[in-house]
């Protein structure tokens, strides 16, 4: 599976950014798909994930309420809507995908390149 992460950029307090994955490649729909970052001088940290099938979500406490992860089966996309920005939300932004939930927080399965994002006023 090859991914390609998308619409990164920079935003200023409280503001939305929605981040989008394309997958390609072997058939995923049997997998999960999540997303983590990694913010300067900080280890890589999980944000979200979500199940292709039911859609089961599970989320970092931190984010709860202002970031919603979504998938599109068909376009082999998935997708995480980032609100009420914080400057602590700075970070590159990887979408993993896996097997499932638990494997994805692990940090095990195929990587993205990143895409950078920057709440900033």
């Amino acid at each position: 599976v090859q991914l390609v992460e998308s619409g990164g950029g920079l935003v200023q307090p409280g503001g939305s950014l929605r981040l989008s994955c394309a997958a390609s490649g072997r058939t995923f729909s049997s997998y999960a798909m999540g997303w983590f970052r990694q913010a300067p001088g900080k280890e890589r940290e999980f944000v979200a994930a979500i199940t292709w099938t039911f859609g089961n979500t599970v989320y970092q406490d931190s984010v709860k309420g202002r970031f919603t992860i979504s998938r599109d089966n068909v376009k082999k996309t998935g997708y995480l809507q980032m609100n009420s920005l914080k400057p602590e939300d700075t970070a590159v932004y990887y979408c993993v995908v896996g097997s499932d939930t638990s494997t994805i927080r692990a940090g095990l399965g195929s990587w993205g390149q990143g895409t950078q994002v920057t709440v900033s006023s």
